[in-house]
């Protein structure tokens, strides 16, 4: 993956030059990096890089050899198009079991086809090509928000609903609610806040470490909002307050 080659997704270039070491602090929490890319030479380069970082990076070109690796990881960079198996399948059937923070990237230029590998549980979806200082930063801002959870905060009641902070679950009639680890997230913020009115920029900030200036952010937190909606069963446990952003609601 060098070059400006139309299939070379992250270009290479800025790998080769002089990359910033990790900050101290939470970034360091996730030191192991499965890059999963079928590309050979991209890779290679992705993995180079990241090590240069002092990450802890291999790569594998398969879906079936990522299923196989992912336990060792404490981030997956996740290619979509993969050879033996759709990246987003990829990205569910993780999801059955892990909670790994997942930053997907994909060639393909239709909204439907990031909003799939969102809904299927990745934490970021990039668009190729693209830089790999932005990868790198990215990274940074998963890891900022991946420190050790806090533990003994009491569970959240909402009518039918019950939030178990500390084992990051959800319930709704007794029966466990599945959720991406960003749906939690956000939900757990709304019903920490029942009363507050959380704007677009506050959400985005809170959640995802960084702001909505793009339209692909803002499609990002609406695709979150929507997904969150119909898993929850109803359309008003997260209401629209027009011209401001969101606030939890009852179902």
């Amino acid at each position: 993956m060098d070059h400006d080659s139309p299939r070379c997704g992250v270009q290479v270039r800025a790998v080769t030059q002089r990359v910033p070491n990790r900050p101290p602090g939470p970034g360091h929490l996730l030191e192991r990096v499965l890059v999963v890319d079928h590309d050979a030479a991209r890779g290679e380069c992705l993995t180079s890089g990241l090590r240069r970082c002092r990450y802890e990076a291999e790569c594998v070109r398969t879906g079936h050899e990522a299923l196989a690796r992912h336990a060792n990881a404490d981030l997956i960079v996740l290619e979509v198009e993969l050879p033996d198996m759709d990246g987003v399948e990829v990205c569910e059937e993780i999801r059955e079991v892990s909670d790994v923070p997942i930053i997907a990237f994909t060639a393909r230029k239709a909204e439907l086809d990031r909003v799939l590998v969102l809904l299927a549980g990745a934490d970021d979806c990039m668009t190729t090509p693209c830089g790999f200082r932005e990868l790198l930063a990215r990274i940074e801002a998963v890891a900022r928000r991946s420190g050790p959870p806090a533990r003994g905060a009491p569970p959240i009641s909402l009518e039918a609903l019950r939030i178990d902070t500390d084992a990051r679950e959800v319930f709704k009639d007794g029966v466990p609610v599945r959720l991406t680890r960003k749906e939690f997230d956000l939900f757990c913020l709304f019903a920490s806040q029942p009363d507050a009115v959380f704007s677009r920029r506050q959400l985005m900030m809170e959640v995802w470490g960084r702001p909505s200036t793009e339209s692909g952010r803002t499609r990002t937190l609406d695709t979150h909002i929507n997904s969150l909606r119909q898993k929850l069963g109803s359309s008003t446990w997260i209401v629209t307050v027009r011209g401001v952003g969101f606030r939890l609601g009852r179902g």
